[in-house]
């Protein structure tokens, strides 16, 4: 890390012997990092409180596809709001069920509603939102070479991964 700030945290010995406890078993290294994810967490549940946050996540569909007219329902809703979905995934669970999820981006409430039109269609047994904290940056790449050689407007996703 570049920049960082040491800071000092009082705690019990008994909240701590559990903290501690907590991190080996999940992996971290360092209480440090540990902490920081907790910040991040923390920051991320305020930040979802927000109608109007930017974000990014998924919504994750289970779905009947023998249900008449499901599939076109979903397409429509999906094609409607074209502009929050960067990408889906399909997946047959069974020979009647399958699993969809959508990688989105958008505002908090613009992702709930995605998640709400598609979850209430008739045959759908669950649309459940997963929504992180993200910075999103619009803007456009002049020199950036894709296949058409032309330039064009894009987002990036800013979210912090460690």
């Amino acid at each position: 890390m570049d920049n960082v700030t040491r800071i000092g945290v009082s705690l019990e010995p008994d909240l701590l012997a559990k903290f501690d406890e907590m991190i080996a078993r999940k992996g971290y290294v360092t209480r440090s990092e540990a902490f920081r994810d907790l910040i991040r967490e923390a920051l991320t549940k305020v930040t979802l409180q927000e109608e109007d946050a930017k974000v990014c996540g998924t919504v994750t569909l289970l779905y009947n596809h023998h249900m008449g007219g499901l599939k076109e329902r979903l397409m429509e809703i999906q094609h409607a709001q074209h502009h929050l979905i960067s990408s889906s995934i399909h997946v047959h669970q069974d020979l009647e069920r399958c699993l969809e999820v959508l990688i989105v981006f958008g505002t908090v409430r613009e992702i709930k509603d995605l998640a709400d039109s598609l979850g209430s269609v008739r045959g759908v047994a669950s649309g459940i939102p997963v929504m992180l904290s993200s910075e999103i940056e619009d803007h456009e790449h002049k020199d950036h070479v894709h296949q058409d050689n032309g330039s064009h407007r894009h987002k990036h996703d800013r979210t912090q991964i460690r």
